[in-house]
């Protein structure tokens, strides 16, 4: 465990048990869509690459305009 892990577990453990509940709920729900973000990502490479494909041959075949920033 990294020091600076380590001293905010050290400052969580002094908050209120409901507190520390909370926090520690918190935690896990975001490690576990850090993880599902990745996953997520890491499935989509082979479709992503494929829409990129796409469209730069669309592109090169003409078929794309120029978008007018100043009409978003």
């Amino acid at each position: 465990m990294t020091k600076l892990l380590e001293k905010a577990f050290k400052k969580a453990s002094e908050l209120p048990e409901a507190e520390q509940n909370a926090l520690a709920k918190w935690l896990l729900e975001e490690l576990e869509s850090e993880r599902n973000w990745e996953k997520q990502f890491t499935e989509s490479e082979d479709v992503l690459g494929r829409l990129a494909d796409e469209a730069l041959e669309a592109h090169k075949k003409g078929k794309t305009t120029k978008m007018d920033l100043d009409r978003l």
